[in-house]
């Protein structure tokens, strides 16, 4: 029987990375100093390490919408990409400082959601700062801008549609664990741990922790495809991600817990 997940329609990033591939005139070198490794398509790892089988889609309330800089999909270490895998509710757009695409727009004012930009609040004007969500009966549209941290604060600070938004400032208490990009500082998170952090204080627990689950497994099998090493698919990570995928595989009566939190 095909697993609808592994054969679902190409999801928002997958879509814009199609259409940077097609209408950029200069694209960037990923794989420097080595030949193009094939990959993926669908999980962008090398075939010896594909995840695809492992993908967890989890119906949520929530919306994430990512504002991406302009090679940030085709990266293969873009953590974006995750979060539209498990969140069938992403929406995806190229950020640029001239030019907005329209759908965004249209996507901000529509008043089915509850749009909130996801930054530090230190970066913002006081009286939008704000610590949790509103009570709303719309469910909340996650603005996070994807990309490196000085692209992250251009985007912030030139993007007046945004401006009319409340900032959510996220107090996350715990080291980034993604280890593929150097970060500034060791409490800037990767956007999928954003995502996940969001979705949990929103109430789409299960979606927060398929997400992390999956960023494991992302970043285990990334950095063993580097080293010539096989993934483990028994390893503690894997059989999380499993149990997430396939909730009924999971012992009844107990939650998963998250990991960093106590149980």
């Amino acid at each position: 029987m095909n697993d609808p997940v592994e054969n679902a329609p190409p999801h928002a990033v997958a879509r814009l990375r199609a259409a940077c591939l097609q209408h950029s005139e200069t694209l960037p070198r990923l794989d420097r100093g080595a030949p193009r490794k094939a990959r993926c398509a669908v999980c962008r790892l090398i075939p010896s390490h594909c995840m695809c089988a492992l993908r967890a889609s989890v119906p949520t309330r929530s919306g994430v919408c990512l504002l991406m800089a302009e090679f940030e999909p085709l990266k293969p270490s873009n953590t974006g990409w995750l979060v539209a895998d498990v969140v069938p509710r992403t929406h995806a757009f190229a950020w640029s400082r001239t030019h907005v695409d329209p759908a965004l727009l249209e996507l901000l004012d529509d008043p089915r959601w509850q749009p909130v930009v996801v930054f530090p609040g230190e970066f913002a004007a006081p009286d939008r700062v704000v610590t949790e969500l509103a009570a709303d009966a719309r469910p909340p549209l996650f603005i996070l801008l994807d990309g490196t941290w000085a692209e992250a604060r251009k985007a912030f600070r030139k993007s007046p549609y945004l401006d009319r938004f409340p900032v959510l400032a996220l107090s996350p208490g715990t080291l980034s664990r993604y280890t593929l990009r150097r970060a500034w500082h060791g409490h800037h998170l990767c956007t999928a741990e954003i995502a996940a952090l969001c979705l949990a204080g929103a109430g789409d627990e299960r979606a927060a922790q398929a997400l992390e689950a999956t960023l494991d497994v992302f970043n285990d099998r990334t950095l063993r495809a580097k080293q010539s090493v096989r993934p483990d698919a028994q390893d503690a990570a894997h059989r999380r991600l499993a149990a997430l995928r396939c909730p009924e595989a999971a012992p009844a009566g107990r939650a998963l817990p998250r990991r960093g939190r106590q149980p």
